[in-house]
């Protein structure tokens, strides 16, 4: 489905060599379309888009040197970014978090279809933060879940002390990163840097990362009307 060549030049303009993994990316890009006729995924469901704002786009993060050891994608929706990490980065131990019945079930069958070896929980992050997997991850991402504020306090609680939190977001970062700065001091993080790509089809791409210093404390996160009623 997707053009191997197209793709190639694409991934390597970025410095990333996507040469092994073509093939499990083709095969996730069919099932994806496939799959969205019946259950809603993804809006972007033409070939070239799907190489430039899934594939691409998630292996922006995937070279990054922060991805390893234990790495949680919350909200992971249709897979992207944590199913295109684990292909690229088939050492991490990948949890994918996702709250809603029918996209757990596509990340199910996704995975075993290409074989991506993933913890696929059936969880809200506000929720998970309170039980076993609060500050049980090296790493955690998330791609187009909620505003910054909102965000970090969904999935900073799930980090461990000196793990990091990467939020993927669009051309207004700065202003996000700003807005957050509150909630990143009274979660017990830091800003460490951030990263602005150009994405083929020149919508931009932005890599927030927080490093967390310190436990959060025990009231975080609060239930989600809080934490979009109200955020810090």
């Amino acid at each position: 489905m997707i053009d191997y060549d197209r793709m190639l030049k694409k991934a390597y303009s970025y410095g990333i060599d996507a040469q092994k993994i073509l093939p499990a990316l083709d095969a996730y890009a069919e099932y994806l379309v496939s799959y969205n006729e019946k259950v809603n995924l993804t809006a972007i469901t033409d070939v070239e888009g799907i190489e430039d704002r899934h594939f691409i786009d998630s292996l922006l993060l995937a070279q990054q040197p922060e991805i390893k050891g234990s790495v949680v994608d919350v909200g992971a929706g249709a897979g992207f970014p944590g199913v295109v990490l684990k292909l690229y980065r088939p050492r991490i131990n990948l949890t994918l978090m996702e709250p809603m019945g029918k996209r757990v079930d596509f990340l199910q069958s996704l995975c075993e279809k290409i074989q991506v070896e993933a913890e696929i929980l059936r969880e809200r992050a506000e929720e998970a933060a309170h039980k076993e997997w609060r500050g049980a991850y090296d790493v955690a991402v998330a791609r187009a879940v909620a505003p910054m504020p909102a965000l970090v306090e969904y999935c900073l609680p799930l980090v461990r002390p000196g793990g990091i939190f990467i939020a993927m977001k669009g051309a207004n970062a700065e202003g996000e990163i700003q807005e957050a700065r509150t909630a990143i001091k009274e979660l017990g993080a830091a800003f460490e840097k951030k990263l602005e790509f150009e994405l083929p089809d020149q919508s931009l791409r932005s890599l927030v990362i927080y490093r967390k210093t310190r436990s959060t404390p025990s009231m975080y996160p609060r239930n989600s009307a809080k934490i979009s009623k109200a955020p810090l």
